[in-house]
This record gives structure tokens, sequence and C-alpha cells, in this order.
């Protein structure tokens, strides 16, 4: 596929930014080289003539490019480090354990680097996300009717008073209080869009959305505030179900979903979502449009406001309003993921 000098401009600029938001859109072909790259690259960065873009890493191949060893372009866009693995394993075989320095050793990883790349996929440090995992573990054996001060033992507390506070810290409240807690899991989803993170219960879906959004911590923690839970890492249906659909909706064989979601928001604002959960895959909206079909045709503003409030991406499809001149407008996600998929869901039309 040819692309127009100014999409060129437009993906030229987001290589030397390595901006995240355009992963899994184009790849580049390193004339001089010979290698072909994705978006984020952190290799040095080649003059603009000596690029050539393209939609797939296939037609890259196919013109005689390889793909290069730094970002290795063939695999996952986010795909998962072996050290992340091997510490995520590690937990999961013994998720009591509280970790010291000798215990990177021992498998032959630095913890600054298990730091880093954890911070990077998780959101938070190893320590961090190891702590969360113990304290999901003494709230279950606490709700299950075991004493306080067994499950303090057990996720390797001597101290009533360092659970106590590494607990009320991480849930939100007091063990003693437990009984008040709901808790939420969140994970990580790898999209060809770049990575998400979906959070929820065993019963509904709260938040879907792509990790490198503008302000997503204040909108997890208005999330804790609102529903005054506990967010800790993990796993549950709708997150397992929404993993599956979505993965489908990318390789172009689904154009709804079905996992159960929940609505935190207004009456109005929830009336605005199911309305856009009614627009057809692969059609598009104004503003002033969804204002209408509400029922309040001034609104547009506060229709707006609704869709950014929208905490649900994707399944609830805001990226299909666009302004009534048929420019795109605003999207939380980025434009350049908005305009990739309103053209993707044209196609699986």
């Amino acid at each position: 596929m040819t692309f127009r000098v100014e999409r060129k401009q437009e993906y030229y600029q987001a290589l030397i930014e390595k901006n995240s938001q355009y992963e899994g859109q184009f790849y580049v072909g390193v004339k001089t080289t010979g290698v072909f790259c994705r978006p984020t690259c952190p290799a040095r960065k080649p003059k603009f003539e000596n690029c050539e873009f393209f939609e797939t890493a296939k037609q890259a191949l196919l013109a005689s490019f390889r793909p290069c060893k730094r970002c290795h372009p063939l695999s996952h866009p986010n795909h998962v480090s072996e050290v992340v693995r091997i510490l995520v394993k590690a937990i999961e075989t013994n998720p009591e354990k509280r970790w010291k320095d000798v215990d990177f050793q021992q498998i032959s990883i630095d913890a600054s680097t298990a730091r880093r790349q954890f911070k990077k996929r998780f959101g938070m440090t190893f320590v961090e996300y190891a702590r969360a995992r113990r304290m999901g573990i003494a709230m279950k054996q606490i709700r299950g009717g075991e004493p306080v001060i067994d499950a303090q033992f057990s996720v390797g507390y001597e101290s009533s008073s360092g659970f106590r506070d590494a607990f009320s810290r991480i849930m939100g409240t007091a063990p003693s209080s437990l009984e008040s807690i709901h808790t939420l899991k969140a994970s990580w989803l790898d999209t060809r869009l770049g990575p998400m993170i979906a959070i929820a219960d065993d019963e509904a879906l709260y938040l879907l959305e792509f990790v490198d959004r503008r302000g997503l911590e204040r909108e997890i923690e208005r999330l804790r505030q609102q529903t005054k839970s506990a967010i800790i890492p993990g796993t549950a249906p709708p997150i397992q179900s929404i993993e599956m659909e979505l993965t489908q909706y990318f390789d172009g064989k689904r154009i709804e979903f079905h996992t159960p979601i929940r609505y935190l928001g207004s009456p109005f604002q929830q009336k605005v979502w199911e309305h856009l959960r009614n627009i057809p895959s692969g059609a598009t909206q104004s503003y002033s449009a969804l204002a209408t079909l509400v029922g309040q045709p001034t609104a547009y503003r506060a229709v707006a406001r609704a869709n950014g409030a929208n905490q649900l991406a994707i399944i609830v499809p805001c990226h299909r309003i666009i302004n009534a001149n048929g420019d795109l407008g605003g999207y939380g996600g980025g434009l350049s993921r908005k305009e990739w998929l309103i053209n993707h869901e044209k196609q699986t039309r």
C-alpha cells in the first residue's frame, strides 16, 4: 500500500517520538540498513528519505527488509520479557513469599531490572506486585473464617502493626473491617494497538482502557473510590471473556461484545453510553446527532463530556463519534487509534 506524503510525515514523527499510540498501525523499513522496525523501536532514527512505510510486517518482509533485532517487529508488540515471565511464575509458585535481594541473586536476576520491567509492564514495581498478591491471599483467608493472626503469619509478617498497615494501604481498610471490602482484579491485556488494562470483579467488567491513556491513574483511583474497592493484580471471568473477544475483534471475526459490563455514571451518562453501543460497527455519528438520539438535541456538549467519561474503550464505542464536519474530534486513546478503529470496523463490516 502506498501512503500519502502527509501520512508518511505523520508516521515519521511518531517514529521520532517513539509514540506507543501508533503501535500496530505501521512498520518502517530503513533503506540504509535493510531492516524494518515498529514505531517504538529504541534504535537511532533514520532520515525521512531513508524510510519506507508498511501497513503490516508481511509487506515489509515481501519488500526484502529483515526484522530489527532490537524491537522484534515479528513478535507481539508487547511481548512479555523473560524476566517478567520468570518472576510471575515464581510468585504464583509461592505467592506468600517475601522477596529479598538474595532471592533475585539465586535466579540470576538483577533486582533493579525486575523493578524497572514490572513498572513498565504493570504500572507497579515487582515488590508492590508481590505485596499486593500476598494481601489478596490474606484477604481470602480472613474471609474464609481464618483468624487475622494466622493470615498475618502465612504471608510473612511477624509484626501485627506492620501487617495491618500494609493491608490497609493496599486494601483501603483494616483486616478487621474486611467484610465491607469489595475486591476488583486488574489485568494487563496485549492487543494489536498496544496494551490495555482491564478491571473487573467476578460478575462484570468495570474498566477497559489503553495503558498509555492520559489520566489513567486518576481514572483508576476514581473507580476505587466509587466502588469502595481494593484493586489488586489478578484475573476474573469477565477479564478472560473480554480478552478472548478483543482477540476476535482485532482479527476481524467479531463486531459485538457480550462480556458483562458495569456502568459507573449518572443516568444521563449511562443513557449516552447505551446509545453509543447501538451505533452499528463501521458507522459514525456526530455529537449533535447523538444528543438528538438521547432526547436532548441542545446538549451536545454534555454528550461530549459523557463520551469522554466512558471507561470501557471499544466495548462502548466512543471512537465512532466524530465532528459534524467529518473531522475525527477527540479520543482518549489517541486520534491515530481512533482512525484505525473506524477503518478496521468498516473493513470488517
